[in-house]
């Protein structure tokens, strides 16, 4: 492995493990939407000079209108469905939980395989069993009990991004970062005007950590973090790229029981271990089935 993809694993594991922390600092003085949506316009400001400066070089990556019509579907299910909803969960439950919720996302997407009319191997339907296991193990937790509006927007988080996923790969889009600097523009902007709708108001005071913590989503878990996630898919296999899924939920424990006090049931660390092993079993059968299908 060279050093430049073990750097890329390492902002993936790490950065993104974190980014739940974050946005649950980021919440104590601004609104959901309003953050987030403020957030995803500033990291595409960032992003944007070196997909111009990419296009200059290669102008066959200049996007068709459909492409860019279909970044702003992409960000709307992704960034206002998903990143959107995740914020408002976050409002009653813990970054930690959130992100144990979260690593359930590959099951979520092979729902949406199974419901556009493809067929289930075994090992699938093995894994989103013991997934299901896994969530209902979750739900029974307290915080999940005392939040009715978390659970639901958490859950049309999940839905809404595993969608979106799977939707990216099944209709035209631009190349490299072209494609997700336009979602975050179209999804910022999503957001914020859902934010107007909504009735969010920017306090008049922004403390010191929810500041640090939004430029921190805006530098590290936008920019940098997605950069580097884009690097690995271009150069290493699917497996080992989404491996952050596997790492992201212990990191987020960790981070949240030490630097916000958060408690972690029992629970949700029994949780943990059946949606990973569901994780587990559904890309070791993917692997292994790419792998007679290459032979």
């Amino acid at each position: 492995m060279s050093p430049f993809i073990a750097v890329c694993l390492l902002i993936t594991y790490v950065v993104w493990g974190t980014t739940y922390l974050a946005i649950r600092f980021a919440l104590t003085d601004l609104p959901p939407f309003l953050m987030m949506g403020s957030r995803f316009l500033a990291a595409a400001v960032l992003l944007a000079p070196l997909v111009i400066l990419r296009q200059r070089k290669q102008p066959e990556e200049r996007p068709t209108l459909r492409q860019v019509r279909n970044c702003a579907l992409i960000g709307a299910f992704m960034l206002v469905g998903g990143m959107g909803m995740t914020a408002v969960a976050e409002q009653t439950i813990s970054s930690g939980a959130t992100t144990v919720m979260i690593a359930s996302m590959p099951l979520f997407s092979t729902l949406w395989t199974l419901l556009a009319g493809g067929r289930l191997r075994a090992y699938e339907i093995g894994a989103i069993a013991l997934g299901s296991i896994g969530i209902a193990v979750l739900f029974r937790g307290a915080e999940f009990q005392a939040s009715t509006v978390g659970v639901l927007a958490l859950t049309t988080a999940i839905a809404s991004w595993s969608f979106g996923s799977q939707l990216s790969k099944r209709i035209d889009m631009p190349k490299g970062m072209t494609a997700f600097v336009l979602e975050m523009a179209f999804g910022g902007v999503a957001l914020v005007v859902l934010s107007l709708i909504t009735g969010e108001t920017l306090p008049s005071h922004i403390g010191m950590h929810a500041a640090l913590a939004w430029g921190y989503l805006v530098v590290f878990g936008s920019a940098i973090a997605f950069t580097a996630y884009m690097a690995l898919v271009e150069r290493v296999s699917t497996v080992m790229a989404t491996s952050y899924v596997y790492v992201n939920p212990p990191i987020a424990l960790l981070m949240g029981a030490w630097l916000a006090d958060e408690v972690v049931a029992p629970q949700t660390l029994g949780a943990t271990g059946i949606i990973l092993a569901a994780v587990v079993v559904l890309t070791a059968g993917a692997t292994r089935a790419a792998r007679r299908a290459a032979a």
